[in-house]
């Protein structure tokens, strides 16, 4: 049994995680670390913060924000726990933090803990790679009206694949109205929609020359992303130090 301590329980992720860890006989959340704290109807202890944290784990799930980060890795340097770390919208400074403090304790990193969009994200390097001397690349990806970061981490990490594809640097074009020009080859267009409840859409499109390749991923529940978290927790739990990834989860 791994016991999990969860920050942001309180949050639509949280209360997901811990639904779906009740239904589980080989996780167990032991705790939770989140502003709104005290007794849950599930009876799951509550903290305000990690510095009033009272009860162990064996691994820490943040689906917080970024905010949170500071106090996260303090309590995992002190105590050498290990996270996993599925916020989006860290800035350069708090990636350099997390990777500083994945030399004392493991770190799961993945920009999005769905099984299918990480196998996106190969079919995109390799789609890259066939056709990103003659096709234009284009980047598409929607969510919620809440969502506070875009691009969306997911959106940047495929951007990322399709880059490790291509020959040449890409230059990333977010918005179109001033630049009054045409289309360069070598740009990557990456374009965020926010709206309505929309779980998460991600679209790469390929195109050339009377013809259109596109590749595509859909969330229809946030639940994928939740037992995603749950099989990393799962994975990290006896992981001491170093970064890790759902590549290195599905090998």
């Amino acid at each position: 049994m791994v016991n999990i301590i969860l920050s942001g329980i309180s949050g639509r992720m949280g209360n997901k995680i811990a639904e779906l860890a009740a239904e589980r006989d080989d996780v167990k959340i032991a705790a939770g670390v989140d502003l709104r704290d005290g007794a849950r109807a599930d009876g799951i202890p509550v903290f305000a913060s990690f510095d009033e944290l009272a009860i162990s784990g064996d691994v820490i799930v943040d689906f917080s924000n970024p905010s949170a980060l500071p106090s996260i890795l303090a309590y995992m340097e002190k105590t050498g726990t290990p996270a996993v770390l599925a916020s989006t919208g860290y800035t350069p400074e708090q990636e350099e933090q997390i990777r500083k403090t994945a030399e004392k304790a493991a770190v799961f990193r993945s920009a999005n803990m769905s099984i299918g969009v990480n196998v996106l994200s190969i079919l995109a390097e390799t789609a890259a790679k066939l056709l990103g001397d003659e096709f234009d690349i284009e980047i598409v990806e929607a969510h919620h009206n809440k969502k506070l970061d875009a691009p969306s981490g997911t959106a940047k990490a495929l951007a990322a694949a399709v880059e490790k594809g291509l020959s040449f640097e890409p230059e990333y074009v977010y918005e179109r109205e001033s630049r009054r020009q045409q289309r360069e080859h070598k740009e990557i267009g990456m374009h965020a929609i926010r709206g309505g409840t929309i779980v998460g859409e991600h679209e790469i499109i390929f195109a050339g020359r009377d013809e259109i390749v596109t590749i595509s991923h859909s969330a229809r529940s946030r639940d994928i992303f939740a037992v995603g978290a749950l099989n990393a927790a799962k994975f990290l739990a006896d992981r001491k130090s170093g970064m890790f990834s759902m590549a290195d989860m599905l090998k």
